[in-house]
């Protein structure tokens, strides 16, 4: 197992948390992740809207790989300049109102931002006693109070306030000496830190890998879309990294690796999935499985959009995802551990050189035994 470096993980997620990034407003951290990129001499291309796809290479051609995070988190955007000098809004994203209520957020209008507070319509027990308590919790019972002298939709007009204006939600980030990490939008930014301490793990330490690999950062994947349209033909496998939910009924911890078996949107490959498990034992990276029926991720994108590739899902634990969320470092560790395994292993299945090919070679499944990827 070659060694990481959890100081620049730690820093490189904090760094990222700084960065406002809501699906539809993700250019800072498009340049960010680049220039991190271009800092440990790592080739990488841009999609017209932004996507990164970057190349470490191989020794053996025709048997691509790509590993998966999304740079993008929820946010809201505005729907409605209301009378009060107020914003109405709707969530980007999937997230519930319920943690929106009493977030710091910036409002970036076409000129330039504002500081904000995302409150209920009946926000003070002083005014409206216990119905603060019984109020619906729905968007349409939420508003932007907006840190100006602004009382009317005129107001608002006056400073440049539109329909469409991206909300971002403040990250509020704490590390605990318990190693405990708490933040709004380490659903994916603790992702992105992993994968980026992966690339630098092996490029500091010179390792080898036996096909190509693309890594690729992905602007989209909170509104569905992902990792739709960066795949090229030559890969054959692409493990998504993202989080896991940590609640009664999963089986999802916080300080381990966590290898999905399916989601709401694609049950993972059996070989490719069981390479990542037998990884994890042979280099006694801590690991536990689990389904998750309310979830999508890149690679379910991917496979929706037509590409052909067997997928996997891999998790950091993550306890209130799209809330309050929490994680802890000895599970960022685990699964930036597990990504350089992956990266460094052989593959098994010739077979996935083809686009189309015969019967013989392709794996089969009897009796519980498998020949893995």
């Amino acid at each position: 197992m070659i060694p990481i470096d959890t100081d620049y993980l730690k820093e490189t997620l904090l760094k990222l948390l700084a960065i406002p990034s809501p699906t539809g407003y993700t250019d800072q951290i498009v340049h960010t992740v680049g220039r991190e990129l271009e800092s440990m001499k790592i080739p990488f291309e841009l999609t017209r809207r932004g996507a990164i796809r970057a190349t470490l290479q191989g020794e053996k051609p025709l048997l691509d790989r790509a590993i998966v995070t999304h740079l993008d988190t929820i946010g809201a955007i505005v729907r409605e300049l209301k009378p009060n000098g107020r914003l109405g809004i709707a969530m980007i994203g999937h997230w519930p109102a319920r943690f929106a209520e009493g977030a710091r957020v910036t409002i970036f209008t076409d000129n330039r931002s504002f500081r904000g507070t995302i409150q209920p319509l009946k926000a003070s027990g002083h005014v409206y006693n216990e119905e603060v308590d019984t109020q619906p919790v729905t968007w349409d019972n939420l508003e932007v109070r907006i840190d100006e002298k602004v009382y009317t939709r005129a107001d608002l007009e006056t400073l440049g306030f539109n329909v469409g204006d991206i909300i971002a939600v403040d990250s509020a980030p704490e590390v605990t000496q318990s190693g405990f990490i708490k933040a709004r939008h380490l659903d994916n930014k603790a992702g992105v830190a992993c994968q980026l301490t992966a690339i630098k793990a092996l490029r500091d330490t010179g390792a080898t890998l036996p096909v190509t690999c693309h890594p690729l950062f992905t602007i989209s994947e909170e509104e569905g879309t992902g990792a739709s349209s960066i795949l090229t033909g030559n890969i054959a496998a692409m493990v998504a990294i993202d989080n896991s939910t940590v609640a009664p009924g999963q089986n999802s911890r916080e300080d381990t690796v966590i290898i999905a078996m399916r989601d709401q949107g694609a049950i993972y490959d059996y070989h490719l999935t069981h390479r990542l498990i037998q990884l994890c034992e042979e280099q006694s990276i801590p690991y536990v499985r689990d389904v998750f029926r309310h979830y999508r991720s890149d690679a379910a994108s991917a496979l929706s959009a037509g590409n052909d590739l067997r997928t996997a899902l891999i998790c950091f634990g993550l306890d209130a995802s799209h809330g309050h969320e929490r994680t802890h470092i000895d599970s960022l560790a685990s699964l930036t551990n597990l990504i350089c395994a992956y990266l460094q292993s052989t593959p098994r299945i010739q077979h996935d050189r083809n686009k189309l090919g015969p019967l013989e070679g392709f794996p089969m499944l009897a009796l519980g035994k498998n020949e893995k990827e």
